[in-house]
């Protein structure tokens, strides 16, 4: 197990370039099995979770060539779909929660799909149905291995139809619609999730030669074509990353600029860090975040009540930052309520946060009060572990706001979700260590 020693209470500056976002490359990599072509994807982060599913595609039969730094080609044209039924692949499918990303491309061109019930963040459930119902409604056959927790979808041909889904899952919309593309006739996708990762696809995919109308909003309409070809794609940077650095930025009242965000897909994310009374300046397509000599002060709502952060599908807050924006606010002047409405377990982290000094109210398992220091006490360093990528994160900006040295063990958690994380961070003056 992996532990990270991290000197805190300094001072950061200078630039951090965010690395491409996990949550696209999930999905971009799986779409590379919809054709027997070529297709080049830049800026893929150098991640576990990443590189695990680049592993699996290989192991499936997919060539692939590193071109350069985060830059790969892909060509699955002699799949091996024996692999799909060994022990290897139901073994190593478990270890990653975005293999089930895997199942519709595999449906579309190859008439099945299978995988392990996938593993990952333990961040509470994470339902498949919504994936497995629009499997069922164009057309497949679903069965269920209780005993080894094994799913399967088949069909000769996959039939265009209209549906509603029954929730605005990123990853089942994404699944569903890579399934579509190859389906006959018509499909319509409504209460389809829209974030800009899922765009990606879409564009993605209609560059390969897919006909897909309705990006970026929640009705998305398919007209299934023969075959796909090749492309070349850029990932955009990560936008969980962006926030992750403009909080670092506050907690430690550094001057920092966040180069190459990809600002109009940031969508709300600015918007929120300035309710927390933090400034965030947009420099062409860069984020720059000035020193907070005198701290930052949370907003109410306009009736003076306090204010409620909270996660919503896509043009709301991802849920992903709610850890990040829970911990700058322990700094802060004020009072927040935390609420995390998509996810189970997520705030359990926050008992760390007590020990280390900060006023936290665990309300119940979705809902936390915190009350800002507005840096009259700083908090204290201590020895934690790393439950799960973000609140992982979470506790390392924590640990470099704090005084003294903190110790966070588990990090193997952090690599998950971040590339090269103490590097980067050294390079802008933080006082960490991998050991």
């Amino acid at each position: 197990m992996g532990t990270f020693i991290i000197e805190g209470g300094h001072q950061l500056s200078g630039e951090i370039t965010p690395q491409g976002a996990k949550n696209e490359a999930l999905q971009i990599l799986c779409a590379v099995l919809l054709t027997s072509e070529t297709v080049t994807i830049n800026n893929i982060p150098n991640i576990v979770d990443v590189n695990k599913l680049i592993a699996l595609l290989e192991d499936l039969g997919v060539k692939i060539q590193k071109k350069a730094k985060g830059s790969y080609s892909f060509k699955a044209d002699d799949i091996n779909l024996d692999y799909l039924q060994s022990d290897q692949f139901k073994k190593d499918g478990r270890g990653l929660r975005g293999s089930i990303m895997l199942v519709g491309p595999l449906l579309a061109r190859f008439g099945k799909g299978y995988i392990p019930k996938p593993g990952g963040d333990k961040i509470g459930r994470r339902r498949l149905d919504t994936h497995f119902e629009g499997f069922i409604k164009l057309g497949a056959k679903f069965r269920y291995n209780k005993e080894e927790y094994f799913y399967g979808v088949e069909a000769k041909k996959l039939k265009g139809t209209y549906m509603l889904l029954d929730e605005a899952s990123v990853t089942g919309t994404a699944n569903i619609l890579m399934a579509a593309v190859l389906a006959e006739g018509k499909t319509t996708i409504y209460n389809a999730a829209c974030e800009p990762y899922l765009q990606q696809l879409c564009k993605m995919l209609n560059r390969m030669g897919a006909k897909i109308s309705g990006v970026g909003s929640n009705l998305l309409e398919i007209e299934g074509v023969e075959s796909l070809g090749g492309t070349d794609h850029r990932m955009l940077p990560d936008m969980i990353e962006i926030g992750s650095w403009i909080g670092l930025a506050a907690m430690t009242k550094s001057e920092l600029t966040i180069k190459n965000v990809s600002w109009d897909d940031l969508g709300q994310i600015p918007t929120v860090f300035r309710k927390l009374g933090i400034t965030v300046e947009r420099k062409g397509d860069d984020v720059f975040i000035p020193k907070h000599i005198n701290g930052y002060e949370i907003q109410n709502f306009i009736d003076g009540s306090i204010l409620t952060i909270a996660d919503a599908p896509w043009p709301g807050l991802t849920p992903d930052l709610l850890s990040i924006i829970l911990v700058v606010a322990t700094q802060a002047k004020g009072e927040v309520l935390i609420h995390q409405k998509m996810f189970e377990s997520r705030l359990f982290f926050v008992d760390k946060l007590i020990d280390m000094g900060a006023k936290i109210i665990l309300c119940d398992p979705h809902r936390a009060t915190v009350i800002g220091h507005d840096f009259k006490s700083t908090l204290k360093a201590t020895t934690m572990v790393s439950p799960d990528i973000r609140a992982g994160v979470s506790l390392l900006i924590a640990a470099l706001s704090a005084k003294g040295t903190s110790t966070i063990h588990n990090i193997e958690q952090i690599d998950r979700g971040y590339e090269d994380i103490e590097t980067r961070l050294q390079a802008i003056g933080a006082k960490i260590t991998r050991v």
